[in-house]
């Protein structure tokens, strides 16, 4: 695809339709839409075979991921879009590709998910998004810390800053291992698939972005989510102190005794499979 005047799936090009629009991006919805057809459409294929899946997307703004969706054989795509002003061009999308977009005016952080899943009457579902800034974090740590599990999604192909990236798919000892990574690592086999550059994007971004592929694991180790988040949340917000102190006022020194795990260790040093320990001697 290209950003002249013609583009492939016969749609305008996406600056002509954020013009026509007057989609300018807005930070408070931690917006910057990536114009790039090219890019959009190599996060389309990271998501893998689309041929019979259902793919949810948060946060199209003017549709270029969501074009690349359905270009590369998405069977349907339900779209959650909070900007009332890219309805219209998201309409337009569907109007060329009848009966397989739905878009849903509605806030991502407000949306049933699995529900959304539901209707895709057991068709694989993927998640595929450039998620606003402002709230990709958070949505992350919700589809990762559902009570159903396998959880509703067969993948997720998800853009981040390039620091949360790091931060998502670290390992013990490095200095981007958190309770991010170890959420992640618990649940899931997460990888960068490849970074996206600031000018790729309007307006760009003072940062790289980068794209994440996780996809579930089958059996991950027994533990109750809420209560590892509760305890990585401890053990992180005092990184720098031993684990004794940072996790006091879960039980402290006993509690680590009980998981057999020496209390002089720092947060950073901990497997997955400690945490998950710790949290069953909680």
């Amino acid at each position: 695809m290209s950003e002249g005047r013609v583009t492939i799936d016969g749609l305008p090009p996406l600056r002509e339709v954020i013009e026509r629009h007057g989609l300018q991006a807005k930070k408070s919805l931690g917006q910057n839409f990536l114009l790039d057809l090219n890019l959009t459409g190599k996060i389309a294929r990271a998501a893998g075979d689309l041929g019979e899946a259902t793919v949810i997307e948060v946060g199209p703004g003017p549709g270029g991921l969501t074009r690349a969706l359905l270009f590369n054989g998405a069977r349907r795509v339900i779209a959650i879009e909070r900007d009332e002003r890219c309805l219209d061009a998201l309409a337009d999308i569907a109007s060329h590709y009848p009966g397989r977009l739905e878009v849903i005016a509605g806030d991502a952080l407000k949306t049933d998910f699995a529900a959304l899943a539901a209707t895709a009457d057991g068709a694989p579902v993927k998640l595929a998004a450039n998620l606003p800034y402002n709230i990709g974090t958070e949505l992350l740590i919700r589809w990762l810390t559902g009570a159903e599990w396998p959880p509703f999604y067969q993948s997720m192909t998800l853009m981040f800053q390039r620091e949360v990236a790091e931060r998502i798919t670290a390992f013990p000892g490095s200095d981007a291992y958190g309770r991010l990574g170890v959420l992640t690592g618990w649940r899931t086999e997460a990888k960068i698939a490849f970074d996206v550059p600031p000018q790729a994007f309007t307006p760009p971004p003072k940062v790289t972005s980068s794209v994440v592929h996780l996809v579930p694991r089958a059996s991950p180790l027994p533990a109750d989510a809420k209560k590892l988040g509760r305890v990585t949340e401890a053990a992180f917000g005092q990184r720098r102190k031993m684990l004794r102190q940072s996790v006091k006022s879960l039980g402290g020194e006993a509690l680590l005794t009980r998981a057999g795990i020496d209390p002089t260790r720092r947060a950073e040093t901990l497997s997955v499979e400690e945490f998950v320990r710790l949290t069953n001697a909680v």
